[in-house]
């Protein structure tokens, strides 16, 4: 069984990332994103980390919010 994490990106200034966040970033395998997160921030994930963009914008395709939580409950 893995862990999970939900992390907020905040204002979308790295630097104003909690460093709880920063850490667990840092260990990820995994990292489910969306558009609002600042590409610096997701450059704090290992390059082995897989990136998956689970973001909902107007006009664009996307999974549903059920998908989303799925794919987090498989991951963990």
């Amino acid at each position: 069984m893995g862990v999970a994490y939900l992390i907020g990106a905040g204002p979308g200034d790295p630097g104003l990332l909690t460093l709880r966040a920063a850490r667990v970033l840092r260990r990820a395998d995994i990292v489910f994103y969306d558009a609002l997160v600042n590409p610096r921030i997701l450059a704090l994930a290992p390059a082995r980390a897989e990136r998956i963009d689970v973001g909902k914008r107007h006009g664009k395709r996307a999974i549903s919010q059920e998908q989303t939580n799925r794919l987090l409950i498989e991951a963990a």
